[in-house]
């Protein structure tokens, strides 16, 4: 069965990881599990308090398929949780998705693994804020989420496109998942 863990940061960006999370556990039978730095709870940029189910230090990559992680206010301050950049690192180092969204995505960006990939996020800029980004070379500027070698990014504005490309990058675009999904693309047509 898939797994995924998603990363939450206190204020993190609710609506850019709920079409995924409740697709992929809903309609795909995906377990989805939550993680915090501390394994304590955090609330979302709409109010929502989350208890994780899991802490960093609990995640390990072998028991997940993806490490998902949404944007939020956390990083618009410039707060990457401690060993966030790492544990991103060592689910591609076990060729393991890592998908960020928004701001997330320039997390991705400052643990090095966009350097080699085509990416996207808000903007170039964001990503070369990291000292360890040097992957200009691969960014894609669009209005769309990219999939590329296991690793999935996607503007702010992109919560749709963000959805389809983890799952089709997970494997599990299907019939099931094209039907659910579709009609929330029908508002951009």
């Amino acid at each position: 069965m898939t797994a995924i863990v998603v990363v939450l940061t206190p204020e993190f960006a609710d609506w850019e990881c709920a079409l995924l999370m409740a697709v992929a556990r809903s309609y795909l039978g995906v377990t989805v599990k939550t993680a915090t730095e501390d394994g304590r709870p955090v609330t979302s940029m709409g109010g929502l308090n989350v208890t994780p189910n899991l802490s960093f230090a609990q995640v390990r990559p072998e028991d997940f398929d993806a490490i998902v992680v949404p944007g939020g206010l956390a990083w618009e301050k410039q707060v990457v949780p401690e060993g966030l950049h790492a544990l991103v690192r060592s689910f591609r180092e076990e060729k393991k998705m890592a998908a960020g969204i928004c701001a997330a995505a320039s997390m991705l960006a400052g643990a090095g693994v966009l350097n080699t990939v085509k990416h996207t996020g808000n903007r170039l800029g964001s990503h070369q804020q990291y000292p360890d980004y040097s992957g200009e070379d691969f960014f894609i500027d669009g209005p769309k989420a990219v999939l590329s070698d296991g690793v999935v990014t996607a503007a702010g504005t992109a919560p749709f496109t963000f959805t389809v490309e983890v799952l089709k990058g997970l494997g599990l675009w299907d019939a099931t998942a094209e039907e659910e999904l579709l009609p929330f693309s029908a508002e951009h047509r």
